[in-house]
């Protein structure tokens, strides 16, 4: 008889010497002990062929019970988005990835996936804000005690939440654990590293979650076989003036000034002449990579690559754009305000200028709790940040943004929009402000960035 058994993260088929076609795709022959492999994911679809063969088998694999004792501590009333949501994921086999806005509760989602396959669940997360927001709930949710694996933590329950780093370092000994995997963020799960978490794990039921499931398409390849299609993609403009925020984007240009414009124009030239005699095309996939071995290669490539980051930082940081921040932190005085910058000099630039707290990946978990803290509170307007308060961070306090530079990722860009749009008392709209130096390299990468629903004339 074909027993099937979990092995350091992977499937080990035994007892038969040839498979049929539609289960021998999903495996490879291990010549040294007579025995079929097979990645961990394909756990569902093989056990479902087996069946649909009905051929016998042991299942050695799957170490997970169900959890009839799994329940609501109090009744949980969706908003329609999020039945909608649930709906379609049922209607995929309880596997695919459900596209949802910053704001939209996407963990709420989650919490009835969870009640409603009761089931052991792993939840992965991309960083420890992330954990600590995930257990929390889970735990007001269903009166639990919540697993945790990261930071410093390994407590592996029934319902744990672990990082994408934690858990690839874990998954080869609790891969068969769980029946439920729940990937938050899940547009990082196709990276080289974390995808190695979805395969290795044999849960039959997947749940990705995202804002932005915009991916390259090898990625998207690896997120459907990974999770599963996307089953539910609801926009922000579905759900602005409703569950989330009502917004205004706006698009403020400055001028730089003669001195800067001088200096950004002689670097520029410098940087694109270079470009043309090495014949690199930022059209081209890897050009980033062509370009550094093109100026370690090239005379002149040393001039070239000073000279980009020199006009950039220009761009960036020319002091009209000082000018404007302050001109509108005194239009909306009284409100909270995250000022988004591409870089930590930037960003450390606007807090001397205006006494403002800074976060960047420098700064200290304690301190970077103790600023978000008192940020809710009022008692902080304004932060400063460099990319770190892209995602994952709950600060619905927030109505307006400023984003004095970022890159031409248009989900970076909805995701700096997702941190002002959650539903606050006393919110009544959101502003997004966009600097742009006029003139520049900025222009572009702003029409970039700007390709997305969220920016569309409404």
């Amino acid at each position: 008889m074909i027993e099937l058994d979990f092995q350091s993260g992977t499937l080990n088929i035994s007892g038969v010497k040839s498979l049929p076609p539609d289960i021998a795709k999903y495996t490879l022959p291990d010549e040294r002990s007579g025995t079929f492999r097979a990645k961990a994911c394909y756990y569902a679809p093989l056990v479902l062929a087996l069946r649909q063969a009905q051929i016998a088998f042991t299942d050695r694999a799957r170490n997970y019970p169900l959890l009839p004792q799994l329940a609501l501590t109090g009744k949980l009333i969706p908003r329609p988005h999020q039945s909608k949501a649930l709906n379609a994921w049922k209607q995929a086999d309880c596997r695919g990835v459900v596209c949802l806005p910053t704001g939209a509760g996407k963990t709420i989602l989650a919490i009835m996936a969870m009640d409603y396959l009761k089931r052991p669940a792993l939840i992965l997360v991309p960083t420890i804000d992330l954990l600590t927001q995930w257990c929390s709930t889970i735990e007001r949710f269903f009166g639990i005690k919540c697993g945790m694996l990261g930071g410093g933590t390994r407590d592996i329950r029934e319902i744990t939440v672990s990082t994408y780093d934690s858990a690839l370092l874990n998954m080869e000994f609790i891969g068969n654990r769980f029946a439920l995997l729940i990937a938050d963020e899940c547009h990082h799960l196709p990276s080289p590293e974390n995808r190695l978490c979805a395969a290795m794990a044999i849960a039959p039921f997947r749940l990705g979650l995202t804002a932005t499931p915009e991916l390259p398409e090898d990625y998207t390849a690896v997120l459907n076989d990974m999770m599963g299609d996307i089953c539910c993609n609801i926009g922000i403009r579905e759900l602005a003036g409703k569950v989330l925020s009502a917004y205004q984007v706006k698009q403020l240009r400055v001028e730089l000034s003669g001195r800067e414009a001088a200096a950004y124009q002689h670097h520029r030239h410098i940087y694109t002449s270079f470009l043309r005699r090495a014949a690199i095309d930022f059209h081209r996939k890897n050009a980033w990579s062509d370009f550094l071995i093109a100026c370690a290669r090239m005379p002149g490539g040393k001039e070239a690559l000073h000279a980009f980051f020199a006009q950039r930082h220009i761009a960036r940081a020319g002091s009209a754009k000082l000018d404007m921040i302050e001109a509108v932190m005194r239009r909306h005085a009284g409100e909270q305000i995250i000022i988004f910058t591409a870089d930590n000099d930037a960003a450390y630039t606007i807090g001397r200028k205006f006494m403002l707290p800074v976060l960047t990946h420098h700064t200290k978990a304690a301190e970077r709790k103790q600023f978000l803290e008192l940020f809710r509170q009022g008692r902080y307007p304004v932060l400063v940040t460099s990319k770190v308060l892209n995602e994952g961070v709950d600060v619905p306090q927030a109505s307006v943004g400023i984003i004095v530079s970022g890159s031409g990722s248009v989900r970076e860009h909805v995701q700096r929009l997702g941190r002002i749009l959650r539903h606050a008392p006393g919110k009544e709209q959101a502003m997004l402000y966009e600097l742009v130096s006029a003139n520049t390299s900025e222009e572009s990468i702003s029409a970039r960035r700007r390709e997305h629903d969220a920016y569309q004339e409404r």
